[in-house]
């Protein structure tokens, strides 16, 4: 019996593809369907650096097994190559993928199929937006070096001064400094070293977090890896309290309502704010942060409108803005972010009863009405948005976009009117509401000569 079989052209052209996938897959995987699997598979694939539509992203595995193969997939499709990545003596991966034109921005969960023993994982690969570089011609900025591991800045009103945390490294931290810097000439006038952590001869009560406390001329610090804060004189940088291990697990930022006697330390690992005594420096009772989720309120940057005794934090886990009173210390709301991923920094517009939330795994700012309690609009803005300011005298949202090296500047309404070029991961900024800006940013590797440094940022 003969069969005459007629395919037209683009029919011929999808089935030649299918069936080409088809034999590539059964190439690749000759293994049985359901062998042996990897019951003790720990193997985890990460993106490397920031990658935009049309460009190669570097992908990194870890903690795979010598010889293990690994194929990626999205929405079926293979994306590794014909080969399968294949990890070294170390259990390591790294591997180039080229990322499509037309790719969405946005989080795009890879689907890694892992053989010689078997088993699977999914990860996240960001397509980042690649927002041009504007309006540099409306702004001066002046820069200067200060020290390795830069992390936060805070500015004294009272004492025209600025306040520079820093710290080196992972554990044991041996390099860190507080210091005092004229916002001026950004000349570094005076730095000190914190003491030895009493928990490890090998490392320092390293500082992170950073705010002023003008009432009572100190500074106070978030010692992060000590889980614990730290007080300092204003002048002289001597140590004024140091708070024992575990006071504040996790201690990331530190706002200070002088009022109300208070110092407010967020913790991301844990749904409690941390509060202290400024006057008697002494603890007082957390607050429990509530969430509108299953999973726990972990709380990343501090907001505070002083004026009309309120204070703002997001959560990381929940990407959620909380609002606390900060006389009663009661929690008025918990806002959802819809669209936001990896919420971390906020900033009130407090005059506008506007909130500004920084997006660090969606690349986004979202604003919040907070009359209406619910986000109004979401900007994308560079990669890695991590911190927001918001200056008064400019009437302008600074964000700071640590994976594309930029500071974004919005108004009000969320419409972008600049994007700079600020130097190496910016990774925090204040202002002293009288129209400058102030960003520490910190090193991509050790010839890094943007890095590490303090920038001032004017309207010409």
């Amino acid at each position: 019996m003969q069969i005459n079989l007629t395919i037209k052209n683009k029919t011929w052209q999808r089935l030649s593809v299918g069936l080409s996938a088809l034999a590539l897959s059964t190439a690749a995987w000759a293994n049985p369907i359901f062998d042996q699997p990897d019951a003790n598979f720990t193997g985890s694939l990460s993106l490397s650096g920031v990658v935009y539509p049309g460009e190669q992203a570097e992908i990194v595995g870890r903690n795979f097994k010598a010889g293990q193969e690994v194929q990626l997939l999205r929405n079926g499709q293979l994306i590794s190559g014909k080969k399968a990545l294949v990890a070294d003596d170390k259990g390591e991966i790294r591997a180039q993928v080229t990322i499509p034109a037309d790719s969405a921005i946005g989080l795009h969960p890879i689907v890694a199929q892992v053989a010689n023993p078997s088993a699977a994982t999914v990860f996240d690969l960001k397509v980042s937006p690649a927002v041009p570089v504007q309006g540099a011609e409306l702004y001066v900025l002046t820069q200067e070096p200060v020290t390795s591991g830069l992390y936060q800045v805070a500015y004294s009103p009272k004492n025209n001064a600025l306040y520079v945390t820093s710290s080196v490294g992972r554990p044991p931290v041996k390099e860190s400094q507080l210091s005092l810097i004229d916002p001026t000439t950004l000349e570094v006038k005076q730095s000190v070293t914190p003491a030895a952590d009493s928990n490890r001869a090998d490392q320092v009560m390293a500082v992170y977090g950073v705010a002023v406390d003008d009432s009572a001329n100190t500074v106070w610090v978030t010692n992060t890896r000590a889980n614990s804060v730290a007080v300092y004189d204003q002048k002289d940088l001597k140590l004024v309290k140091q708070f024992p291990h575990d006071s504040a697990p996790h201690a990331r930022d530190v706002a200070v309502d002088s009022a109300q006697q208070r110092a407010f330390v967020s913790s991301p690992t844990t749904n409690q704010l941390y509060v202290f005594d400024t006057k008697t420096l002494a603890p007082l009772d957390p607050v429990a942060l509530p969430s509108n989720t299953r999973q726990d309120f972990g709380s990343m940057s501090l907001s505070l409108d002083e004026k009309n005794h309120k204070l703002y934090t997001v959560s990381l886990r929940t990407n959620e803005l909380a609002v606390i009173d900060t006389k009663d210390l009661s929690v008025d709301q918990v806002i959802s972010l819809p669209g936001i991923k990896g919420a971390a920094g906020v900033a009130v517009a407090a005059d506008q009863n506007r909130a500004f939330v920084t997006g660090q795994g969606s690349d986004t700012v979202g604003i919040v009405d907070l009359d209406k309690g619910e986000l109004i609009r979401t900007v994308q803005v560079g990669a890695g948005s991590l911190n927001v300011v918001w200056d008064n005298s400019t009437q302008a949202a600074y964000v700071a976009n640590r994976g594309s090296d930029t500071l974004s500047v919005l108004d009000i309404d969320g419409n972008l009117t600049a994007n700079l070029a600020v130097g190496s991961l910016p990774n925090h900024i204040t202002t002293d509401n009288q129209g400058q800006v102030y960003l520490v940013n910190k090193a991509r590797g050790q010839d890094d000569s943007s890095a590490d440094s303090i920038t001032r940022l004017q309207l010409k």
